[in-house]
């Protein structure tokens, strides 16, 4: 009865994510075409890219405006319960959006890619991840690192801290970076958080799983308007606020190791830029026609749809491995 209930709320979250988002899709982008909310884009992408100069961006508000309204109906219905975890989880979720939001704001005021500074990226993230720290430190969080698998349990202490900042860091500009095709990023963050709600369900996060199945149905939504042809990006807005939620839910269910796995593409998106200027600084040469990794697929002639399908595919796959490891093992 239990797993049933469970099973009906999580379809519920979904569903009332899903179609928050799409409607207030609907209303949205023309409202921002309107406002000429568009995005810039580089010079140094291919010609196809430059076809899409001028389409809306701060998208990501159609995926975190209904997953945070949706939540707070239901924790006025008393269908979900308050906990510091999914405190948290908003703080953190609504923090990365609102330094996001800034950063796409001034974008668009300067008419060019330059939003927020680096430091100025940096000093919010260390903020929202010092608020994390003390209100996970208060609740009587651990601070310990296990690796159940490898019989691992490092005690880490106030580095503890160092770590969740790390994480927070990471997971959002991986996210970023990996924001280049056209439902790309959406796809494989859907993917991602699909992993990590049954892991969190399983595990007995009920308030997190159920914020994430929310979050899964309202980033479907936004994929409607968002595979390709594009109608609309998430830009930073939406991906630095799904990459720090997405390491904040790995952290507080103890599951930081399965992240690297859940998130494997992501993670090979980032490490594709970080060999590429390691390549360029020691060795004078590229090691990718171009990075992240997607635009050396579409230097090498593949279609943008066909990318999306094979990383969409093969992070299904690292999900799938992600909830095995971090449920059974």
């Amino acid at each position: 009865m239990n797993n049933m209930l469970l099973l009906t709320k999580s379809m519920f979250a979904i569903m009332i994510g899903f179609l928050g988002a799409v409607v207030l899709g609907f209303f949205l982008i023309p409202l921002l075409r309107h406002l000429k909310v568009g995005q810039r884009i580089s010079i140094y992408v291919g010609e196809n890219h430059r076809k899409k100069e001028g389409t809306p961006t701060m998208g990501g508000l159609i995926f975190i405006l209904p997953t945070l309204f949706a939540t707070l109906f239901l924790l006025l219905l008393n269908k979900m319960s308050y906990t510091t975890n999914l405190g948290i989880v908003l703080v953190v979720f609504v923090g990365y959006a609102i330094i996001g939001f800034l950063d796409d704001y001034l974008s668009i005021r300067r008419h060019n890619n330059e939003g927020l500074t680096e430091f100025q990226k940096l000093l919010g993230q260390i903020i929202i991840a010092l608020i994390f720290f003390f209100m996970y430190m208060k609740s009587g969080g651990q601070t310990t690192l296990i690796v159940a698998t490898l019989g691992i349990h490092i005690e880490m202490g106030w580095v503890y801290g160092l770590f969740i900042l790390f994480l927070l860091v990471g997971a959002s500009n991986a996210v970023n970076l990996t924001d280049g095709l056209d439902g790309l990023a959406g796809g494989l963050s859907a993917i991602a958080f699909i992993a990590f709600s049954l892991i969190s369900m399983v595990v007995g996060f009920q308030d997190m799983g159920i914020f994430t199945f929310i979050l899964v149905g309202a980033i479907i939504g936004f994929l409607v308007y968002n595979t390709h042809p594009a109608k609309i990006f998430m830009g930073d807005t939406g991906s630095l606020a799904l990459g720090g939620v997405m390491a904040t839910i790995a952290i507080l269910t103890h599951r930081e190791v399965t992240l690297g796995v859940v998130a494997g593409v992501f993670v090979i998106e980032t490490l594709s830029v970080i060999l590429q200027v390691i390549w360029l600084t020691f060795f004078k040469k590229k090691l990718f026609l171009m990075s992240p990794l997607h635009h050396h697929f579409e230097k090498l002639g593949w279609e943008e749809r066909d990318i999306v399908k094979l990383f969409w595919t093969f992070g299904l796959v690292l999900a799938m491995s992600g909830i095995f490891f971090g449920v059974w093992l």
